[in-house]
């Protein structure tokens, strides 16, 4: 296992050193200059060019992209332009809103898709299945930002029920000190049950929104898994044996229809760790999808390279958490590479 993990460690220098060029390449051909939108349209000719040697936007573009990994290698990822702030205490101040985001999705979608999709395979043809296929199609289709602005409209405006936008009342509960920037995590380790339900129900209508899509497709991907499995010669072997529903289903079922859905919670993951623009302003929810939306729209260069490149980044390291998934539920994949 220790050199499977090894091999694929090795494999991410090349990976994130070609990402690296691409990201670049891609920030330096957006149209704009950041020393003009900084200073806006009373900028003079003199004071754009002093703020263009300043962050060394005029030296040449090779120039430019070995400072920016020589500076990425010894682990300072500079500061915004816009802001004037360290990039990596703004990283820590929004990307656990996008953490906190992301995990309470892909658990609210785990936890109903895989079971969904299960049932859904064992009775193939029936309401439940027939319905579990309507509703990963609406899952699927209906956009991110419209389904956001439906359950507000219905639980916070008609039914009062859970807050609109925001991760935490801070009116009702004060200023939790924070440690990690979780709010769940900080409110529970201040002993304030009460802020820890707020913060808590606050979590609740962004991460269904956000994962409204990976619910539909682990519902699809599970029962697709599951419907081949049972097909499978050694599973009618099982039966023939004798072997008891739950024995057949945990033993050999599940485990082998894990691996397709690994596969795809680990991507949805990847992806929701990314950020998500939609739902963080539909819902005014902190994370590194607006502060990354702000930094484009305020052509900062170092915000836009330091966050595309930490979220491609954490997307490999996903990816890697996926092999090394595999390769605990089949041992024969780590045997093979």
């Amino acid at each position: 296992m220790l050199k499977f993990i090894v091999r694929r460690l090795l494999l991410l220098a090349p990976i994130l050193f070609g990402l690296s060029i691409a990201v670049f390449l891609f920030i330096h051909a957006l149209p704009g200059d950041p020393a003009s939108a900084l200073l806006g349209e009373r900028g003079t000719p003199e004071a754009i060019a002093r703020l263009r040697e300043q962050f060394g936007l005029d030296r040449p573009i090779w120039q430019q992209y070995f400072s920016f990994l020589g500076t990425y290698l010894s682990g300072d990822l500079g500061s915004s332009i816009r802001s004037r702030q360290p990039i990596v205490d703004e990283l820590a101040q929004y990307f656990p809103a996008t953490v906190e985001l992301a995990l309470a999705a892909v658990a609210f979608a785990t936890l109903i898709g895989i079971p969904l999709g299960i049932i859904s395979a064992k009775r193939r043809g029936s309401l439940v299945d027939n319905g579990a296929l309507v509703t990963s199609l609406i899952g699927i289709s209906i956009p991110i930002f419209f389904l956001g602005l439906i359950l507000k409209f219905i639980f916070s405006v008609q039914l009062g029920w859970l807050p609109s936008v925001g991760r935490y009342d801070l009116r009702e509960y004060g200023d939790v000190v924070s440690v990690t920037n979780l709010r769940l995590v900080d409110t529970l380790l201040a002993g304030n049950i009460g802020a820890f339900g707020d913060a808590l129900s606050h979590l609740v209508l962004p991460a269904i929104t956000l994962g409204s899509i990976p619910l539909a497709i682990i519902t699809r991907i599970t029962r697709s898994a599951v419907v081949e499995v049972l097909n499978e010669d050694y599973v009618r072997t099982a039966r023939a044996k004798g072997l008891g529903r739950r024995q057949i289903d945990n033993r050999h079922v599940l485990r082998n229809a894990m691996i397709p859905i690994a596969t795809v919670i680990g991507l949805q993951t990847g992806l929701l760790l990314s950020g998500a623009i939609l739902t963080e302003r539909v819902f005014a929810w902190g994370g590194i999808g607006t502060w990354l939306y702000n930094g484009l729209s305020a052509k900062d260069y170092p915000v836009i390279q330091a966050g595309i490149l930490f979220l491609a980044i954490i997307f490999v390291l996903v990816n890697l958490a996926v092999d090394v998934w595999y390769a605990f539920l089949n041992p024969r994949i780590r045997y093979a590479n």
